[in-house]
Formats: C-alpha cells, sequence, structure tokens
C-alpha cells in the first residue's frame, strides 16, 4: 500500500511540474520584443473588438472573452484574443490554475501563447480584474467562425489533469471590423487611443489609383500614448492586401484629450474594384516572427477634394504669343533635415507658330501666408517651342521637415526686366494629396524625359549581417529606353522605415553607357539597426538635381525630382543546401566534383566550378566578393577564401604557384574543372580519427558583412557528384 501511495504522489507531482511547466514555457516563448519594431517596452497594442461571453467560475468571479481578431497572410492566418478575468471573490485568484485552450468546431487542437507583456501576470488580487492577451498560429483554411474556446482548470484527480469549466464559441456573425463612421479604441501602452477614419482622398493614372487615408486617433486616457512602430494595410473587398505608408508617424506621442491626424498612403492597381475597401493595422514582432493583428475598419466613401490643379491645362499670353501649361505632381519630399516641395509643370505650344521659351520663375505659398522661394529645374534641354512640342520644368523649394501646412500654392511668374516678375498662374493643391507614388511590388517605374527615358524595376533585396548594425541592399534594375547608347541618370536614393525614419542610400553607379533595351543593375546600400526586419523598410528614388539642372558626372546633388517608391519584396532567407545555380545577380554559381585531401602538410580542396553571368545587363560589383569557407562538424578545421567580384570578367583565372600545384586566387566566367585551394596545416594529419563530416558553405559579402547563400554537409576525403 506504501508503495502504491507514494507512486501516486510521485504521479501527482508529475502532474504539477508539467502544469506549471506551461506557463513556464509560454513566459520562455514569449521574451520581450525587440525595441527594432518600435517595442521597446515588449509591449503589444490590444484593439477593443466586442465581448464573445463569459465563463462562471466560484464565488461570482468569472472570464470574459474578448478582442479575439484574425490576420490572414499568405502563410497562414494569426488570431489573437483577450481573456478578462473578473475577481469577485476576497482572496487572490491565480490563473496559474487555469489555462484556455482553442479548438476548430471539428476537434483539431491549435496551440496557444501568451503575449510577452502579459507573461507575469498570475494573481489577480481580490474585487479586481486583469486583461491577458494570447496569440495562436492557423492554417490557411481555418476561419474566425470555426473557433472554440475551452476554459479549464488543472484537476489532478482528472484523467487528463484537466477539468472544463465552460466554452465560448465564435458565431457566423461576428465581425471585428469598425464600420465606416464608428471608432475603435486601442490600447497604446496602458492608454486607450480611439482611433476613426476622418477621410479618404483618392486620385488614379493609367495604372493604379493613389488612395490617401486621413486617421484619426484622440488619447481618452490620463497618460501620454506613443504611437508603435505600426503596419498600415489596405484590404480590398477580393482579400488583396496593399501596403500603405505612414506620414507624421515616427516618435508620434499624443498627450491625453489631444487628437492628432496620421496620413497613410499608396497604391492600388486600377484593374482592382475600389467597393468594400478595408483598413488593417498590424504591429510587427520579430521576436515571436509574427504580424499581430490590431483593428479593421471599413473605409467610408471618398471624400470630395477641394480644388487641386494636377493635369488641368491653363492658357496664358505675353508678346510673344499664347502658351499652354499644366501641372504634372506636387511633392513633398524628404531630403536631410529639411523636406523638397517640388512641382513638375509642362509647357506646351498649341499654336500654328513655334515660340520662344519664356523666362519663367516661381515660389511656393503656404496656407497663403508663408512664402517659400522657388528654385526653376530646366529638366528637358530645349531653346524654344516648335508647333505641338512640350517641354517640362521642375520648381524646388526647401523647408523644416517638421513644418506642419494644410494648402499649398505654386505661383508662377515671368521675369519681365531684371527687377520685375509678372503673374502668369497659380497651382493649388492640399498638403494631403503631396504623396510620392508608390509601385507595388513587381512593377515597373518609368521615367520620362528628353533623352533620358528608362525604366526601373527591383529584382532583389539582401541583408548583409554584422556585429553592431547590418548593411541593407536592394538590387534596382534600370533599363535604357532610348534607340541610343546613353548613361542612367544620376539618382538620390534613400530607404524609409514604417516609423518614418529615413536611411540614404548609397548607390553603385554604372559608369559605362547603356545600349538601347539594354539594362544596368544598380546596388542600392545602407546601413539600418541590427537585426531591423527588411519587411519594415520601402526604397525611394528620385533623378539627382545639381543647381539647376540635372546632375552630371562627379557633381554632388543638392536635390531630386521625379520621385517614386516602390514597396519591396520579402527577403530570400532560405539557405539553399547544394551548391548549385547560386544566385549572385548578375551572376550565377556552380560548384561540383568537390574533394579534400591531406598530403605533406598541405589540405587540397579541390573542385570544379561553372560561373555565367547576364551580359545584357551591366553592374558595379565594388566592395562585393564571394566567399567558400570550409567548417569541419568537430572543430578540427576551419579556414575561407575571399574571391572578388571584380575579377569575375577576367580572362583567365590567377593561381598562386605551391610546388606541383596551384593555388586559385580569382574566379573568372566558363567552366573550370580541377582547380584547387590550398590550405598549409602540419597538425591536420593528427587528427584524421575525428575528421568525419564537414561543412562547405558559400557566402555573398559586401563591405566586409556576409549573407550565406549555400551550405552543404559532405564527408571528408569523398569527391560529391
Amino acid at each position: 500500500m506504501r508503495t502504491k501511495k507514494k507512486a501516486t504522489m510521485v504521479l501527482l507531482l508529475a502532474a504539477a511540474l508539467s502544469c506549471s511547466s506551461v506557463v513556464t514555457a509560454f513566459a520562455a516563448d514569449s521574451s520581450s520584443a525587440s525595441s527594432s519594431n518600435g517595442n521597446s517596452s515588449g509591449t503589444f497594442s490590444t484593439g477593443s473588438a466586442p465581448s464573445l461571453g463569459t465563463v462562471p467560475l466560484n464565488g461570482g468571479s468569472y472570464f470574459e472573452l474578448k478582442n479575439v481578431i484574425m490576420l490572414s497572410e499568405q502563410k497562414g492566418k494569426t488570431v489573437t484574443f483577450t481573456v478578462n478575468v473578473h475577481n469577485e471573490s476576497s482572496t487572490d485568484l491565480l490563473f496559474i490554475d487555469y489555462w484556455v485552450h482553442v479548438r476548430t468546431k471539428s476537434g483539431n487542437q491549435i496551440s496557444v501563447r501568451v503575449l510577452p507583456q502579459d507573461k507575469d501576470k498570475n494573481k489577480i488580487s481580490a474585487k479586481s480584474e486583469q486583461d491577458i492577451n494570447f496569440y495562436a498560429s492557423l492554417n490557411e483554411t481555418t476561419e474566425l467562425n470555426d473557433l472554440v474556446f475551452e476554459f479549464i482548470k488543472w484537476d489532478f484527480s482528472q484523467p487528463n489533469f484537466e477539468r472544463m469549466i465552460g466554452d465560448i464559441a465564435v458565431p457566423n456573425n461576428y465581425s471585428t471590423v469598425t464600420p465606416a463612421e464608428e471608432s475603435h479604441a486601442i490600447n497604446m501602452t496602458g492608454t486607450d487611443v480611439k482611433t476613426s477614419i476622418k477621410k479618404v482622398l483618392l486620385t488614379k493614372n493609367e495604372k493604379n489609383y493613389s488612395p490617401t487615408v486621413i486617421l484619426n486617433m484622440e488619447n481618452i486616457g490620463n497618460r501620454t500614448a506613443k504611437l508603435p512602430g505600426y503596419q498600415y494595410l489596405l484590404r480590398t473587398a477580393e482579400g488583396y492586401m496593399y501596403p500603405l505608408d505612414a506620414k507624421k508617424n515616427k516618435d508620434l506621442t499624443i498627450n491625453p484629450q489631444v487628437k492628432e491626424e496620421v496620413e497613410l498612403s499608396g497604391s492600388v492597381p486600377i484593374a482592382v474594384s475600389t467597393e468594400g475597401w478595408q483598413l488593417v493595422i498590424v504591429q510587427e514582432s520579430t521576436e515571436l516572427k509574427l504580424n499581430l493583428p490590431i483593428a479593421y475598419f471599413q473605409l467610408p466613401p471618398v471624400s470630395a477634394t477641394d480644388t487641386i490643379a494636377t493635369g488641368i491645362e491653363y492658357n496664358f499670353s505675353n508678346k510673344k504669343g499664347t502658351y499652354t501649361t499644366k501641372l504634372n505632381s506636387f511633392q513633398r519630399l524628404p531630403w536631410e533635415d529639411q523636406d523638397i516641395l517640388a512641382a513638375n509643370i509642362t509647357l506646351m505650344n498649341k499654336g500654328v507658330e513655334a515660340l520662344p521659351l519664356p523666362d519663367i520663375a516661381g515660389y511656393y505659398m503656404l496656407d497663403d501666408a508663408v512664402k517659400v522661394e522657388a528654385k526653376l529645374i530646366k529638366t528637358d534641354k530645349t531653346i524654344g517651342l516648335a508647333k505641338g512640342a512640350s517641354a517640362n520644368f521642375q520648381f524646388i523649394g526647401k523647408m523644416p521637415y517638421t513644418y506642419e501646412f494644410t494648402t499649398v500654392k505654386l505661383v508662377l511668374e515671368e521675369k519681365t526686366s531684371e527687377t520685375e516678375k509678372e503673374e502668369l498662374l497659380e497651382f493649388a493643391h492640399s498638403s494631403e494629396l503631396l504623396n510620392i507614388p508608390y509601385h507595388n511590388v513587381g512593377e515597373t517605374y518609368k521615367m520620362t524625359g528628353v533623352g533620358r527615358n528608362a525604366s526601373y524595376s527591383v529584382r532583389s533585396i539582401k541583408t548583409y549581417s554584422g556585429d553592431t548594425a547590418d548593411i541593407f541592399t536592394v538590387q534596382l534594375e534600370a533599363t535604357n529606353l532610348e534607340k541610343r547608347f546613353t548613361d542612367i541618370s544620376k539618382l538620390v536614393a534613400q530607404f524609409k522605415t514604417t516609423d518614418g525614419t529615413v536611411y540614404p542610400a548609397a548607390i553603385s553607379e554604372i559608369k559605362k553607357k547603356i545600349g538601347p533595351n539594354a539594362s544596368s543593375l544598380l546596388f542600392l546600400s545602407g546601413t539600418l539597426p541590427k537585426g531591423f526586419p527588411s519587411s519594415n523598410v520601402h526604397l525611394m528614388i528620385g533623378e539627382a538635381v545639381t543647381e539647376d539642372k540635372f546632375t552630371e558626372k562627379e557633381a554632388v546633388a543638392d536635390a531630386y525630382v521625379n520621385a517614386a517608391a516602390f514597396w519591396l519584396p520579402n527577403e530570400e532567407l532560405t539557405v539553399q543546401n547544394d551548391l548549385m545555380n547560386i544566385d549572385l545577380l548578375p551572376y550565377k554559381f556552380s560548384m561540383n566534383h568537390i574533394n579534400t585531401w591531406l598530403l605533406q602538410g598541405q589540405l587540397k580542396l579541390t573542385f570544379n566550378y561553372e560561373l555565367t553571368k547576364n551580359l545584357l545587363m551591366e553592374s558595379n560589383t565594388e566592395g562585393r566578393k564571394l566567399i567558400i569557407g570550409l567548417e569541419d562538424e568537430n572543430g578540427n578545421k576551419t579556414f575561407s577564401r575571399e574571391f572578388d567580384f571584380k575579377d569575375f570578367d577576367s580572362s583567365a583565372a590567377t593561381v598562386d604557384s605551391s610546388g606541383d600545384d596551384v593555388n586559385i586566387t580569382k574566379l573568372t566566367l566558363g567552366k573550370h574543372d580541377g582547380v584547387k585551394i590550398i590550405e598549409r596545416d602540419q597538425d591536420l594529419i593528427f587528427k584524421l580519427e575525428t575528421l568525419k563530416t564537414y561543412k562547405l558553405s558559400i557566402y555573398d559579402s559586401f563591405q566586409g558583412q556576409k549573407k550565406l547563400l549555400a551550405t552543404k554537409k559532405i564527408d571528408w576525403f569523398s569527391t560529391t557528384d
């Protein structure tokens, strides 16, 4: 009997440890989030989706299920929910004695985790309540109304140590979308912020809609709320998701009883219906490797816009004749510690005789009160306007990036003498529509101009990891659309994050002229904080300007025009498990018939390789190297060799003599058999018994930082296929 009782006690103790380890494991999974996504405190926002019901406990206490919200993504879905614990008793309630399971109505169990900020919430004091937030990952086919939430109490007298105390199923008519005219409270680090859609504006061109969503946020709490680094998405009725860029988002704090507006802009293909659009607010967790849904808003109808002069033709006359002009674009662009106001206008001759170019000038008026001087940029090289001809001009003004205004006017003037000017036209615009056109993943941006027609598209992105910071790179393909060989326009490039931070990007420029319909690969790079998620970054480019013309040769840009932005593709994070067809755009590298052998204090790595190149694509590979690294599984031997990209186009490989063998120091285009990397090692021969397998790895290196592309596990002294 004593033995049986002892066995029972051991079993109960094991069960108790197992149950307590549930919370411990969740706490371990839910360490504080990285500060790189704006969550330095490890706190995630929660919304205020409707309550789904309650489950009673003893003494009038109960669990309330609320804030159940789901986010659909390409690789699955994420659901978050809140359990509000109401302790109406006179003693503390320990949540460690309870748990919540999630299953589908068909019986499939779903793993649940506690959000990092709530991992230490366990004791709910008497006569108080406490929110505990959870998340779970679902497959693509599970819908919100498929879910059932089961509340249990750990009970060692039960076969599975659980006693069901109640369950709540999500009804079919449950909706988490806030109607267009209503608000939704978002809890930001303990402070409620009433959030609603003020209005929606919409412009379009032949390819895309450009929506602008004005988000109103009012702090209804009693403490200052700091806006996290949210991601904003426009969701269509078909379920397509398009990212939106947020203005005035970085370091935005909202004091109690204060309202702030956040402008969101993006791009949606014109083939997509505008009916049923929604705004989705998401918070990314790099620690959890998940996007957490915060709120959904039904977008109201598009607002009637104020007077906007874009695309409308106007006439003016002088002593030389009548001219027609129109405003093509009006943009506010980031530039160092300032912003640029850039207006693009076209001057046309619709008469029957040629006209000289008028001596035009201009300035900006902000809110009809503040004057900003504007510099004329003659972007088209022309001396006059023939019948039916046109020419483009840009006006650039600079202002503090922190300055806010509502309306802006470009006032166009003509110089009639050295000291006098005559006003010709005014182009009025709204600050809410001073947006850069965004191009979705895979789209091409065309720049047009006399002798400068070109297209730009993003090919790939790569992050090269360093000890304290990362080098983030974008490979941008530029195609010459002219009928002659020409230089690719000098560009200004910047990376912008979802919180509004702007990082300058260096460009590995192409020195050669590019042939008609040929391409060049521009390597854009910038330094970002260590571990910053690439999904939080987009690219902005524009044509560089120096003084009053496009930047040429070695001149330094002092502004830029014709700006556009690109949403970036997902970074390829998968490491190949073979060494064939490794992408090193514009090159490809393959390596096979790999063998190792030891002789007279030398380790020889022998292999065949093939290096190919897209010959229609020029590139500047300065600073890039291919690294071949060998690492023994038991740590007996580790070495690497670097091969500079600039040598790839050489006619023959260069080798160092080493006895009867040659030690390769350069890789070149073509197929090469039996090449050797030779490493001197007098001691390795004494470790033969422990030489089992090694890893051979290929890295892409840039400015001393590297990215692992492929690795293969190989037996020592064997030959691969």
